[in-house]
């Protein structure tokens, strides 16, 4: 009988003897998935579970549209970060749960601002909610990166929710009047203003808030008027916690942070835009709590302390589910 030995040694010469066959098939080969993990951030604040959205990024030549600054400064500033001349630059929205109603702050671009936006319902679902779900939706204020995905086709894409915006703000956007005078950088925000709202007037389901009031129960607001007349904050606070939906007090997380008096282009006022930039920034390092931001880096959620140079953004690491 032959031994194991045996047996094994001439299996292995067997082996080595077969002729080499190259392999024709290549299995790693595949084209590029070319799509991201869902957009979606969940954390709790107090009892109120709170979830982030991403409605995409688009890339904007911020050196440019940054004003009280040089572009050649600005450049600068963002290349030293890491960043291109084509910034990339998230638009986020905010899924509120009190337990008792389903509230969005924000509701994304829609189809207005191009095929790299407007994820923001495939985000909800990924999230594990649908649109119809929805109680109440707060605007920040009414450009259409916050309005545009509020309706498509003249048709409300939140079937059951009442849209909520401050009173300064609707006065300043769904004035027909003020439309027709408006300068014209800003006529195409008017009309995409009105075809995103105006589904939700016709249906009975817009209301108005006022300054620092509570635009649904459970959550509060502060004017941070400047970005655009009625622009404001939204606050939410439960078990001794708190954070903050900023909206456009900033845009991005480099250069306002260190040189809080950098406006942009956007800032219906600019003046104004800068001191209630620099009262948000305060009064986040006062309180101690949590922000969100509508363009910073998603999640866009975290905290802004004093350092050296001015403010700093600090970014969550943590969830608390």
């Amino acid at each position: 009988m032959p031994s194991r030995r045996s047996l094994l040694k001439g299996a292995a010469s067997a082996i080595f003897a077969a002729p080499f066959v190259a392999p024709t098939v290549a299995f790693a080969k595949a084209p590029l998935a070319a799509t991201q993990a869902p957009g979606f951030y969940r954390l709790m604040v107090g009892k109120v579970e709170v979830t982030a959205l991403s409605d995409g990024v688009i890339a904007l030549p911020l050196a440019k549209i940054y004003t009280n600054t040089t572009p050649e400064h600005a450049a600068k500033v963002l290349s030293d970060a890491f960043l291109p001349e084509e910034t990339p630059t998230s638009v986020n929205a905010f899924l509120v749960n009190t337990g008792d109603r389903l509230v969005l702050i924000d509701a994304g671009t829609g189809t207005y601002l191009g095929p790299s936006l407007g994820r923001l319902v495939a985000n909800i679902e990924a999230s594990g909610y649908k649109t119809d779900e929805i109680d109440d939706i707060v605007l920040t204020h009414i450009h259409t990166d916050h309005s545009g995905g509020l309706s498509s086709n003249g048709k409300r894409v939140f079937a059951n929710a009442t849209l909520r915006v401050n009173a300064r703000e609707a006065a300043f956007w769904l004035d027909e009047a003020k439309a027709k005078a408006a300068p014209e950088a800003l006529k195409k925000g008017y009309a995409e203003a009105k075809e995103s709202i105006q589904p939700y007037i016709d249906a009975g389901k817009f209301e108005t808030f006022g300054d620092n009031a509570a635009p649904v129960s459970g959550l509060g607001s502060i004017l941070y008027a400047g970005h655009t007349p009625g622009h404001s904050a939204v606050v939410l606070e439960s078990d001794g916690q708190k954070i903050v939906f900023w909206g456009d007090i900033t845009h991005g997380d480099i250069l306002q942070f260190d040189e809080p008096d950098v406006a942009i282009e956007f800032d219906v006022d600019q003046k104004a835009a800068v001191v209630a930039r620099d009262l948000a920034f305060k009064q986040a390092v006062e309180g101690r709590y949590l922000v969100a931001g509508a363009h910073i880096a998603f999640p866009s959620i975290g905290h802004v302390r004093t350092d050296s140079t001015n403010y700093d953004w600090l970014p969550v690491n943590y969830t608390t589910l």
